[in-house]
Order: structure tokens, then C-alpha cells, then sequence
């Protein structure tokens, strides 16, 4: 007699196994289940809201609906059989971060096999912008700002072989090409200029026109530059501000439009240090502001900036002090700007830090009033200066901040604040922006921090460390900014840039996308099981269509291109690898890594 014998069934628990903030577990696709109640925490914000999922090597096999703090919870009862990957997930709806929002009680495995947790993989990472061709591009924005009898520079920014010829024709008066394809001086006559530009070189001509408006704002795209805070922190000094402006030309970002070297924290007094490098009087005793002595001479370092055809921009705070306790404007604001503009700065952001302080209510009145009194004070000075406003997205500032003389504002906290979380938290800030698209547009821009690429500073372990997005999150990163038209403010170790930092940062027709002078953030037109599809028109009549792929594993995602609105007249160019992909009818869907994703440029033919 032959006796048959099932194999033992034991059981995991989730709190035994769970690692990362979308734990992946492999199977041995036996059988068995998943169980769980899933719902809201009781301690979050009653706002809270959230959808999880369920995914597996088969797909979606749960989806809850939108839960809600108080909601009943919902059970899942998942069959392994033939499953071998399964991922859990909690998308924030609002409110707030999923790993701190999720509950998921009594979570288990009933299997024969353990689960095994499967820690983000380290992957080669992959580059899918072609280098420049040799022949001559005009990168960049097309369309540049300035104000009547100010100073004004700007570079086109041209990639292709050097040496190049650069000609600018019908240039307003007083303003003339100094250095290769830099143009500088001062126009005292508002209006609105069409310039033609041609470059050539021993492979080729180009042309384009570029439109000077004078009188008519300063941010006609999203500023483009790099910022020292993300990797420096409170230890920038002069040199560092120095050799960084030198690395930007270096390396060619300066072709690809980038403009702004931007001081952050740190440059000024401490008054409560004892180190003799940073600590001192702050001011002097006519009330002017000092520099720590790792900034000897802010107006050297503003001239060399120019001379390499970049702006430069500072940092302060409404408040007593700023975020790490140097010396703020507050009392000082008229003398701080006409010392700003004596050292030749374009840019300033001006962060809130201690200003709550001063302030005397969370009322929108008293939340516009330091931003409108710099701004004055900004437009009556005899230099232009981009004011970017750092005050986290308090009083819905989307709502207001170009009103109170802001050409950017953060609209959420920080970014990077933890690099521990920082997939987390790029994808949870990133899309928000889809919420407050409305707001944004030439000169008045919605802010969602910087591009942290590259070495940037890790805060919790003190040590400097390779960005933690993976490849295809630095690719959704990019690709999302630029369908946002949101500042690329790159905030990553500049001075060392690799091959594959340099192509996420330097792929011309993505930032064409970003720095279109229509200025028109991009919509969400589709979105279902963590798939989005966004599109956002452009100035030459085009679209711009990017497809994220959200999920924590691979997806083949099926496109109905009639129901996105576009039919065989129009054929789909792939942004990232700079690639012809034909007419829709040719283009059934798309196989797209964990949150990653593709951008395409739509272009309607004639028959």
C-alpha cells in the first residue's frame, strides 16, 4: 500500500520578514497564501489617505480602494501557487509618508518553502543618451529675461565640436557677444527682441532663434544650475564655489543651458562659534553683513563666475539666523541686497529658517511679509537677482508666491533631508506636483527641490555616499522634473561627475521638454495600478508623453493610443535614447523596469 504524504505548511510572519519600504520576497511558486487585513493607522492625520497593492510576477493581485483613517479594515487571501515574486506596497494618496501610515495586520506566509527577503539589488547601471554628435545643437531655453538698464548675461548654450563660430544677429542695442557664445551688457529699452542665432563648425551649421524680453520677468523657463547644499552643507567655502563653476564648464554642462552656481548656508558669520574661521562679529559696525573667512572676497569669486559665462547666486533667511544658525537678514534686509548686488549676485534664495520666530501668526499676511519686502527691495536695486523662496509650501505658496515676488518657490519640505528614504520620497513629492500644476509657468515656478545625483551627503551616517536611486528612479527623476518644467537645480558632487550622472543631467531633448518656452506643466492622462502617463504640450505645436512605470517590478504596458488621443498621423521619437520609433500603429506597448520609465516626443506628420 502506498501512503501519500503532504508536505508541512509553515508558517511566516510579515514583522519577521519585512525589510525596505516595498519589501519584495521570492517564492518557490509553490503552493500556499498571503494573508493580511490592511489598513490606515490610528495615529496619522485624518487626511490620510491610501491604496494598497499586491504585486506578483503575474501582475496586480490585490488593490484595495482609497482607505481612509477609520475605514474598516481589507482582507487579502492570496494563492502562491506559481507565484515566485510577490511586493507590497502603500501608496500614499495623501497625507503624509506610507511606511509611517500603513498598518498591515497579521501578515503572513502559510508555505513550504521560507520566503526568501530580497534586498535591492547593486546594478550596473545603464546609460541610454548617445554622446553629442560632433555637429553643432543650440541646447537650452530659447526664450531669456532681463530688466531695462541692468546687466545682463546670458550663454547659448551649444554643444558640438570646438572650435565653433557663433553669430547673433539684430541684438538689441548695447548688448554684444563676449567670449564664444556668451552675450552680456545692458539694454535700456524694454520690448520684446527675436534674435537669430547661427553656430557652425567643421561638421555643420546650426540655427535657431533666441528671444530677449526686456521688461517682461526674469525666469521665462526654469532656472538650471547647481547648488552646494546637498553635498557641502554648512562646509562650502570659496574654493569649493570656485572649483565647482570651473567643473560646470568643464564638464559641458554650461552647453546643455545649465547657468546658476548657487551658494548655499554657510557663507556667513556664527556668531555663538567659537572657530575663528566662521564664528565673530556678523555684521559690521556700520551694519553691513561679513563673510566667514572661508569667503575672502565674494566679488573675485562672482567675476570669475561670469567669466566662464555662469551667474551666481547666495543664500539667506528672513529670520535672526538661518537654518544652521549663521547670520540672517532680518533688521538688515535693505543693506544685505545692496551688499548682494555690490558682489554681483543673480540669484538669492531665501529660506524662512528662524523667521517663525518674528513672525506672529501663521496667517498668509504675515507668511507674504518677509517675501514681499525682499522682492522690493530685489526690484529697486540696480541689479536683477532670481528670488527663489525656501519656505516648504507653508500657506498653499503656489497659490501666492508670484504675487509676492517669487520667480520659484518650495512647495514641500526637503528632499533629501533622508537619504534613507529618498526613492520614497522623490516619487511621493515629485507627483504631488501634478496636484498644483495650475500654478506654475514663466516666471513663477513651482519648486520641488533639487536633483540629487551623484555623491551627495548622507545626514544620519556623516559620510558622503552614491545617490540610492536606482538606475531607472535617476531616469524618472529627470524625466518627471522636466515634465513638471521645474528648476534643475543639480545638488550632487559636481567637481567628480560620472559617465552615467552626466548622461541623466546632459541629454539635450529632455531638457528641451523642461525648458520649453510655452512653460506648461505636464497632466497625468492616465493612471491605473501605478501606471501614469502624463503629457504636456509644447510651444511648437508637439507633445511631450512620459510613462511611468511605478510598480516594484518590471511592466509590459500596453498603450491605446486612441484612447490617449493620438492616432497614426503621429509618429513618437524616444527622448532618452534619441531614437525614431515610427508611427503609433507600429508601437504596441512597452516593457518598462521598476520605476522607471519612457519619454517620447509625439510629432503629428502630414500624409
Amino acid at each position: 500500500m502506498l501512503l501519500s504524504c503532504t508536505p508541512k505548511m509553515t508558517e511566516y510572519k510579515l514583522s519577521d520578514l519585512e525589510a525596505g519600504s516595498e519589501p519584495h520576497f521570492h517564492l518557490d511558486g509553490r503552493k500556499g497564501s498571503f494573508t493580511a487585513s490592511v489598513g490606515v493607522n490610528d495615529q496619522a492625520e485624518s487626511s490620510a489617505s491610501l491604496v494598497f497593492y499586491v504585486f506578483t510576477n503575474r501582475g496586480i493581485a490585490f488593490q484595495s480602494e482609497v482607505m481612509h483613517k477609520g475605514d474598516a479594515p481589507q482582507r487579502i487571501h492570496i494563492e502562491l501557487k506559481g507565484i515566485t515574486d510577490l511586493c507590497l506596497v502603500a501608496e500614499p494618496v495623501s497625507g503624509g509618508n506610507a511606511n509611517e501610515l500603513a498598518d498591515w495586520e497579521d501578515a503572513k506566509f502559510l508555505v513550504q518553502t521560507p520566503p526568501v527577503v530580497l534586498e535591492e539589488e547593486v546594478e550596473v547601471r545603464y546609460i541610454l543618451t548617445p554622446p553629442p554628435a560632433a555637429a553643432p545643437r543650440i541646447n537650452g531655453a530659447k526664450i531669456t529675461g532681463a530688466s531695462p538698464g541692468k546687466p545682463f548675461l546670458f550663454t547659448v548654450a551649444v554643444t558640438g565640436e570646438r572650435p565653433i563660430t557663433f553669430v547673433a544677429e539684430n541684438l538689441p542695442e548695447g548688448l554684444t557677444v563676449n567670449r564664444e557664445t556668451t552675450i552680456t551688457g545692458t539694454c535700456e529699452k524694454a520690448g520684446t527682441y527675436r534674435v537669430p542665432l547661427t553656430v557652425s563648425n567643421r561638421a555643420g551649421t546650426c540655427r535657431d532663434t533666441l528671444e530677449i524680453v526686456i521688461g517682461g520677468g526674469l525666469a521665462l523657463t526654469p532656472h538650471m544650475g547647481w547648488n552646494s547644499w546637498y553635498i557641502h552643507q554648512l562646509g562650502v567655502t570659496q574654493e569649493i564655489m570656485e572649483k565647482s563653476a570651473q567643473a560646470m564648464y568643464d564638464h559641458g554642462l554650461v552647453n546643455y543651458g545649465y547657468t546658476f552656481v548657487n551658494i548655499d548656508d554657510g557663507w556667513e558669520i556664527k556668531a555663538d562659534s567659537d572657530d575663528p574661521v566662521v564664528g565673530g562679529a556678523p555684521r559690521n559696525p556700520n551694519g553691513t553683513i561679513r563673510t566667514n573667512r572661508n569667503f575672502p572676497d565674494m566679488k573675485r569669486m562672482t567675476r570669475f563666475i561670469h567669466s566662464l559665462g555662469l551667474k551666481a547666486g547666495l543664500y539667506s533667511s528672513p529670520g535672526r539666523t538661518t537654518c544652521g544658525g549663521y547670520t540672517g537678514s532680518f533688521g538688515h534686509e535693505a543693506q544685505d541686497i545692496r551688499s548682494f548686488v555690490d558682489w554681483e549676485f543673480d540669484f538669492l534664495k531665501y529660506d524662512w529658517c528662524s523667521y517663525g520666530n518674528e513672525a506672529k501668526s501663521n496667517e498668509l499676511d504675515e507668511l507674504k511679509k518677509p517675501y514681499l519686502l525682499i522682492s522690493k527691495l530685489i526690484r529697486e536695486a540696480k541689479r536683477d537677482i532670481v528670488l527663489n523662496m525656501c519656505q516648504y509650501g507653508m500657506g498653499d505658496v503656489w497659490k501666492w508666491g508670484k504675487e509676492a515676488g517669487g520667480n520659484s518657490w518650495r512647495t514641500t519640505g526637503d528632499l533629501g533631508w533622508n537619504t534613507q528614504q529618498l526613492s520614497a520620497s522623490m516619487f511621493q513629492i515629485g507627483f504631488f506636483q501634478e496636484q498644483i500644476r495650475e500654478y506654475s509657468g514663466p516666471d513663477g515656478w513651482n519648486d520641488p527641490d533639487y536633483l540629487l545625483f551623484g555623491n551627495i551627503y548622507d545626514w544620519k551616517n556623516q559620510r558622503v555616499m552614491l545617490s540610492p536611486y536606482s538606475s531607472g528612479e535617476h531616469y524618472t527623476c529627470m524625466t518627471l522634473w522636466c515634465m513638471l518644467s521645474a528648476p534643475l537645480i543639480f545638488s550632487g558632487e559636481i567637481t567628480t561627475l560620472d559617465d552615467f550622472t552626466k548622461n541623466i543631467l546632459c541629454n539635450a531633448e529632455v531638457i528641451d521638454i523642461d525648458q520649453d518656452r510655452l512653460g506648461k506643466p505636464g497632466r497625468c492622462i492616465y493612471n491605473e495600478g501605478m501606471i501614469e502617463i502624463w503629457e504636456k504640450e509644447l510651444s511648437d505645436g508637439n507633445t511631450a508623453l512620459a510613462i511611468f512605470n511605478r510598480r516594484p517590478l518590471q511592466a509590459t504596458v500596453d498603450i491605446d493610443w486612441k484612447a490617449l488621443g493620438y492616432d497614426d498621423s503621429h509618429h513618437a521619437r524616444d527622448l532618452w535614447r534619441q531614437k525614431e520609433l515610427g508611427k503609433t500603429s507600429s508601437i504596441a506597448s512597452f516593457d518598462i523596469p521598476r520605476h522607471d520609465c519612457v519619454m517620447l516626443k509625439m510629432k503629428r506628420t502630414s500624409s
